[in-house]
């Protein structure tokens, strides 16, 4: 028996979804929360818990912690659509933003960590530096050691500003949207 077109239409639909699932675990992101972000790029409108859930076949609870993952990578935002009392879940429609929302909240998230770690190394060394014990040999390495994190807390400032550079789309005068 042959596939009815709006089966067919299905069809395609589901390998746009899983494509998009692939890509998001390229990006670092699990597959569950591409496989949302498909769906709900897929249906062209905001999506209750319940219509997720019964999309997916993961439950409420489930799908909620996919939804907050989603809001917290800026993938997908809380919607109020009037005269529903629904939470309604929408996600950005242009691959570009898409792209960039996921790198630049990835990048957020280690540069502050490393920016921390750095200014804790930092401050260790200095203590240790100022240490009455210290031979030459001992103060030669703390200092390798301050260069290295001079150098490290400079690369994570370059890395801010390309986080920047993306998030501002100065990216797309130099890398234009087809």
């Amino acid at each position: 028996m042959e596939e009815l077109p709006i089966e067919k239409i299905k069809h395609i639909e589901d390998q746009f979804v899983d494509k998009i699932a692939d890509n998001m675990h390229t990006y670092g992101v699990p597959a569950t929360v591409g496989r949302v972000l498909g769906i709900i790029y897929m249906n062209r409108k905001p999506m209750t818990l319940d219509e997720l859930s019964q999309a997916t076949g993961m439950s409420k609870t489930r799908m909620s912690q996919v939804v907050r993952e989603m809001v917290d990578l800026n993938i997908a935002e809380k919607v109020f659509e009037k005269g529903n009392r629904k939470d309604l879940y929408n996600v950005e429609q242009d691959y570009y933003q898409t792209f960039v929302s996921l790198f630049t909240s990835n990048w957020q998230k280690i540069i502050q960590k490393n920016k921390m770690f750095e200014k804790k190394m930092s401050a260790e060394l200095q203590m240790l530096l100022e240490c009455e014990e210290n031979n030459e040999e001992m103060e030669q390495k703390i200092n390798v050691l301050l260069k290295e994190t001079k150098e490290w807390l400079d690369y994570y400032h370059w890395l801010a500003q390309l986080v920047e550079f993306f998030d501002s789309g100065e990216i797309f005068k130099h890398v234009p949207k087809p």
